[in-house]
């Protein structure tokens, strides 16, 4: 009797631990993290904080450092990217500005894929049943690298959705990261330039900047009415 009392709190805390740590469970809580995070956007609006002058004060490495882990966070929160990488440029130049935007990219993409993997993969996995979830699956699984890096240079794709589907996907971390810092080198490129010269509108840098924003941008959306033709097709 008394060892049958005793193993009645142990069974119910293997129960209550299992389903705290089960797949749906872990999802649930990537999906209130997520929810908690855009309604931080909505309130506080951090873009705001970090298109001020309060970073200038720190100065040199320290500001630009700062600044890249706040991006990281921000794009986890789904601030839309090119508003920062605008900041990014308007705080600190084109040179500064790219490496802090990147450096926060890659940061933000790894923080993304790491939640994604964790609390959302072995959830929703067994769900990729329609063509388009499939293909989108079996292309990041088979060609990560390369998929991932066409994701980021077209901005068609945006980069919470890209973040999260290869997170579900089996894609590697290292193939990851470097498709998402070399991809997005020449869009953020773009934007920081942009930034850093929006008080000299019809400067060239400005105006080549603006122009490849908008060529980039039409690529992709291009690509991605291609793709979802060939997809209806097969």
């Amino acid at each position: 009797m008394l060892d049958t009392a005793a193993t009645r709190p142990q069974g119910l805390a293997v129960r209550c631990s299992r389903a705290l740590l089960s797949p749906w469970s872990r999802l649930s809580l990537l999906v209130v993290l997520l929810a908690a995070a855009g309604t931080c956007v909505l309130l506080f609006e951090p873009q705001r904080l970090l298109s001020d002058g309060g970073l200038r004060q720190l100065g040199g490495v320290a500001a630009v450092t700062v600044f890249a882990v706040a991006y990281g966070l921000c794009t986890t929160a789904f601030v839309p990217r090119p508003l920062l990488n605008l900041a990014a440029g308007a705080l600190f130049g084109s040179q500064a500005g790219l490496t802090a935007a990147l450096a926060g990219t890659v940061l933000g993409a790894g923080i993304a894929f790491g939640l994604g993997r964790m609390l959302g993969q072995d959830a929703l996995r067994p769900l990729l049943r329609g063509r388009w979830l499939r293909a989108a699956d079996g292309q990041l699984s088979r060609h990560g690298f390369r998929s991932m890096l066409a994701a980021r240079l077209f901005p068609g794709v945006p980069f919470a959705a890209a973040n999260y589907c290869a997170a579900v996907s089996r894609m590697g971390w290292l193939p990851f990261l470097l498709a998402t810092g070399l991809g997005s080198i020449p869009n953020t490129a773009a934007y920081v330039i942009a930034g850093a010269r929006a008080s000299t509108p019809t400067s060239p840098a400005f105006l080549v900047a603006m122009g490849f924003i908008a060529v980039t941008g039409l690529a992709g959306a291009l690509v991605a009415w291609f793709k979802r033709h060939q997809l209806r097709g097969r």
